[in-house]
């Protein structure tokens, strides 16, 4: 996610903005250290920036995550922009990758064509990859089932350097995926 993150994000926020990101060592890293980081931030965070908090599902029930990441955020004193009454009062947006990064790909299949032309566009059309957020057997694994078909990774997948390269083409317009879609949403709207 760090590096789709780091191509994608200087493309879509205006100059003038920045961004940072702060990685963890996985899902159970993020979610075991989230409210001390949170806390930190709530205490000198000032009032035009937003935090993302972006997780992978994986294999949790998406609307139970939701909810423990609210509650941690509540609870480190940061107002989210599912409590807040009107937009511009939220400083963080708990976003969930469906059911993983790999999912946005599938989402935006324009995007990974153009690093990985000898993919198939037809992809999309597959059954079973109609829905981005609902590829089933793991996404990043499906991901890597298409790519070697095609030629791509024989070695395994290069999760890092695709995401790199991916991210340097995704458009949002384009994006079928309702998770990215919600993503890409608040940071519209947090750079209002």
């Amino acid at each position: 996610m760090e590096a789709f993150l780091n191509a994608l994000m200087p493309r879509l926020i205006p100059q003038g903005c920045s961004f940072q990101i702060h990685p963890f060592q996985g899902k159970d890293d993020l979610m075991g250290n989230l409210e001390d980081r949170l806390r930190g931030f709530a205490t000198w965070l000032p009032a035009d920036w937003r935090v993302f908090v972006i997780v992978d599902r994986d294999d949790d029930d998406c609307r139970d995550l939701k909810k423990r990441m609210e509650a941690i955020a509540n609870r480190a004193g940061l107002m989210t922009r599912t409590k807040a009454a009107r937009h511009h009062e939220w400083q963080l947006v708990n976003r969930i990758a469906v059911e993983e990064l790999e999912a946005w790909y599938f989402g935006d299949w324009a995007a990974v064509r153009a690093k990985y032309p000898k993919v198939s566009k037809e992809i999309p059309k597959s059954r079973g990859f109609r829905d981005s957020d609902a590829v089933a057997g793991g996404t990043w694994e499906a991901f890597e089932r298409v790519m070697q078909r095609h030629g791509y990774f024989k070695a395994g997948l290069a999760k890092i350097e695709a995401a790199r390269a991916i991210g340097q083409h995704v458009d949002p317009a384009r994006s079928r995926s309702a998770s990215f879609v919600a993503f890409h949403s608040a940071l519209v709207e947090a750079l209002v």
